[in-house]
């Protein structure tokens, strides 16, 4: 039976579509070692090294998303497609994965530079403070530091966008967007009461489980489940998901979700109170990750601050059928700070 959701998301998705076949947003996929972990960066827009570029044709700025967990970023390019198209592709907009939430696929190269080389090592560089790490990491060794930055965190990309702030005052981030931000207490959500038992008490079960089940598996077989989940759920992915398959990505997303339940309680209002004038934050009123007596607790702590209440019913996984309507309300707010570049 068709009911009336399937076709509103068909029909919304044919139309993200017929956009894009009309006007085709380029985009480049880069496998790179970052603090020593293969890493993916998906980059919208004819820029692909910053460096390599004359200084008077180097973007003024660069919008960087820091996707939720899992970190599987090419479930954020359509999203990142049309926040590109919506500012006029003035500017680069890149997505880069979580550590150890990638494999590089086969004959695929892994692009090496000398200050990724010297870059060091970090603890635990897959957990949650370690993911933090990364992130500097890499927008210090590939982003030239007169470039400004506009960060959009999505979940605990939040979390990460707000540490980023806290730990490198000396980066130019000119905007941060947080969209259903899980930064604080999120054990206690209704999502995290079930989510907290299964990640951080029945972990090694997880992992044991998830590699009995799937390491045998033929990538050619986890090509054609993952083929028919996402025609179930009416989408598509321009690159490769396989890492939804793969046993050590899924370690390694549960890893940073129990981190999540354990560490991210406390709302950091010191670094809130230092960069509100900078940040947006966007709350949803069906987000079980971030319930809706967060934003009203958080907007009673800072009645000055830039905090949103979503009125589309837009999910948290908002990437999977929501990218468009997203990525065109983040253009809006950001058309004020472009008009100054």
């Amino acid at each position: 039976m068709i009911t009336s959701s399937n076709m509103f998301f068909g029909e919304r998705w044919n139309r993200e579509m017929d956009s894009e076949i009309k006007e085709e947003v380029p985009v480049h996929e880069e496998f790179i070692l970052c603090c020593g972990v293969e890493t993916q960066v998906l980059k919208c827009g004819p820029w692909t090294n910053l460096f390599n570029e004359p200084r008077a044709n180097r973007p003024k700025l660069l919008i960087f998303i820091i996707t939720g967990n899992p970190g599987f970023s090419a479930f954020y390019v359509p999203f990142a497609k049309t926040l590109y198209s919506s500012i006029n592709r003035r500017f680069p907009v890149w997505v880069i994965s979580h550590a150890g939430h990638v494999l590089v696929p086969k004959g695929k190269k892994i692009l090496i530079t000398s200050d990724d080389s010297n870059a060091p090592e970090i603890n635990d560089i897959y957990g949650l403070q370690g993911q933090v790490e990364h992130k500097l990491a890499f927008l210090r060794t590939h982003v030239p530091k007169e470039i400004k930055l506009v960060v959009i965190g999505h979940s605990v990309g939040c979390y990460i966008s707000l540490e980023i702030l806290k730990l490198a005052p000396e980066l130019p981030i000119i905007r941060s967007f947080l969209l259903f931000p899980t930064i604080e207490r999120i054990a206690e959500s209704p999502n995290g009461r079930i989510a907290t038992p299964l990640l951080c008490w029945f972990r090694y079960a997880l992992y044991v489980f998830a590699y009995l089940l799937l390491k045998p598996w033929p990538e050619k077989i986890k090509s054609f489940v993952i083929r028919t989940g996402l025609r179930m759920m009416n989408l598509q992915s321009e690159f490769s998901v396989l890492n939804i398959l793969e046993p050590f990505c899924l370690a390694n997303a549960a890893y940073l979700g129990g981190q999540e339940m354990m560490k991210v309680v406390k709302r950091d209002n010191e670094t809130i109170k230092a960069y509100l004038p900078k940040l947006t934050f966007y709350y949803g009123t069906i987000d079980a990750w971030c319930p809706m007596e967060y934003y009203e607790d958080i907007k009673k702590d800072f009645p000055e601050g830039d905090f949103r209440l979503c009125e589309k019913k837009i999910p948290h996984a908002f990437i999977l059928h929501f990218p468009q309507e997203m990525a065109d309300m983040v253009a809006d707010w950001l058309k004020d700070d472009l008009s100054k570049i």
